[in-house]
């Protein structure tokens, strides 16, 4: 869990539709009350066609609630909905907590391309992040947002491995992910490239692993891996 100065923190992804590059928009934060504001990367972001959350019109102020902002809270499956015992199970929780289950699930969907993540910070001496492979349909045969697996060989467990790409012309912190049989699978999400490039290049353990395959679901979310970094056992 990403806390710093005693706050917890996540930060809001917004992924350009037609480049399908991913900015850094906003950041929210929890310490007793909640707080939002826009991020370090939301001027290139408007650049690109961003117009802001229209719940939050001034780029520059700082938003302040003593609950989840509504904007937010709207985005996750309703307290009493059915089958809710399920969802949670999927998300590791026992009960209903709205900001555990934004912060686990992401709150993406369908209608738009915003996405929360746990962000990595350089204090963190273990890091535990859970997220989706980014292009895997760059590289794997794909119709109809679904991707053919049918050359591939993967399994829940699985590990996998992480080369830099350091002349990546779109992002110069770009790790790419191999199964263990040197097939190119995609790449760690932008939002995380340099946290985890720097822990490779400071001889952090970095370890990467398939938690959930599943070939049929759309390009987006057919492979879900685990990170761990340990920043203290250095080789």
């Amino acid at each position: 869990m990403s806390r710093k100065n005693g706050k917890d923190y996540l930060f809001l992804i917004w992924k350009q539709p037609e480049s399908r590059r991913q900015y850094v928009v906003g950041i929210l934060s929890k310490n007793g009350g909640f707080e939002f504001a826009y991020a370090e990367d939301i001027d290139e972001a408007r650049k690109n066609g961003f117009s802001g959350i229209e719940a939050f019109k001034d780029f520059n102020k700082k938003y302040k609630s003593t609950k989840l902002f509504p904007v937010f809270s709207s985005r996750l499956p309703d307290k009493k909905r059915r089958g809710i015992e399920k969802i949670l199970q999927k998300y590791n929780m026992n009960e209903y907590d709205e900001y555990l289950l934004l912060k686990n699930s992401g709150a993406r969907l369908p209608i738009d391309t915003f996405e929360f993540i746990d962000p990595i910070f350089d204090e963190e001496e273990i890091v535990l992040r859970y997220f989706y492979i980014a292009g895997i349909s760059h590289y794997l045969p794909c119709e109809n947002n679904i991707c053919d697996f049918s050359n591939v060989n993967i399994h829940n467990g699985d590990k996998l491995i992480l080369k830099l790409e350091p002349e990546n012309s779109k992002d110069e912190y770009a790790v790419e992910i191999y199964d263990v049989e040197g097939v190119k699978l995609g790449y760690i999400p932008r939002y995380y490239s340099r946290q985890v490039t720097e822990r490779i290049n400071k001889n952090n353990i970095v370890v990467c692993e398939v938690l959930e395959f599943n070939p049929d679901a759309n390009c987006r979310e057919c492979i879900r891996i685990k990170l761990c970094i340990n920043k203290n056992n250095k080789t």
